[in-house]
């Protein structure tokens, strides 16, 4: 199949809603491993192993998230997406509000579609198809009908890792201010410390006595 530079994700990526938890979920040792929202940091990887366990009800498989795969967060303020963690041999079942997004891996690169879906762009795109107000949501339709610019596979590695460069660029940068103001104030701190009680002795004023030509003594106050 022939894919143009711009396509619809769902002609890329098969979009599966999360499992719909009919109760509250606690935590089972005798569970299956489950990924919530809240389990997820930022856009950090998401690590299957480290999933807590449910009791859920079968059958279970078309909701599983796995290596390749990839949690698009439907409700909240941001509508960002995760990768699930490459080097894991473990799954998870994702709990709506979480989407598991597959992307076909012919076409598509898992990281690439995640920095496109992250870029703000997309989420402008997604601003305007948000359903609800206390607590917005995007609809499965909204996310299939996303057109996604599709370079070659190539291509689209060599942008996630040149993104990657330019985040630890960014993050060094500012790591390298954080230490630079470190100094500065320590370099302040023992100029206080090691200054006359007075100040620097600039413009200070000491006073003398002195004849005025009414023959009355006075002071003038002179600057050293």
């Amino acid at each position: 199949m022939t894919y143009s530079r711009k396509t619809r994700l769902s002609t890329i990526c098969d979009v599966q809603s999360g499992y719909t938890a009919r109760t509250a979920l606690k935590p089972s040792a005798s569970g299956v491993p489950a990924v919530q929202l809240r389990d997820l940091r930022g856009e950090a990887d998401f690590d299957p192993a480290r999933a807590e366990t449910f009791p859920l009800s079968t059958p279970l498989e078309r909701y599983q998230a796995r290596t390749g795969d990839l949690l698009f967060r439907s409700r909240g303020e941001r509508n960002t997406a995760v990768v699930v963690f490459s080097d894991s041999k473990a799954s998870a079942i994702a709990i709506l509000p979480l989407m598991v997004l597959r992307p076909h891996p012919d076409v598509v690169d898992p990281r690439y579609l995640a920095w496109f879906i992250n870029q703000p762009m997309t989420q402008r795109y997604f601003d305007g198809c948000a359903h609800g107000t206390a607590m917005r949501m995007i609809p499965k339709a909204s996310i299939d009908a996303l057109e996604i610019e599709l370079p070659g596979l190539a291509t689209q590695r060599l942008i996630v890792e040149i993104d990657a460069l330019a985040r630890r660029e960014q993050a060094l940068a500012h790591e390298l201010a954080d230490r630079k103001m470190e100094l500065t104030r320590f370099a302040l701190l023992e100029q206080a410390r090691n200054a006359q009680p007075h100040g620097n002795g600039a413009g200070r004023l000491t006073a003398r006595r002195v004849a005025k030509p009414d023959g009355q003594v006075g002071t003038d106050k002179l600057r050293r």
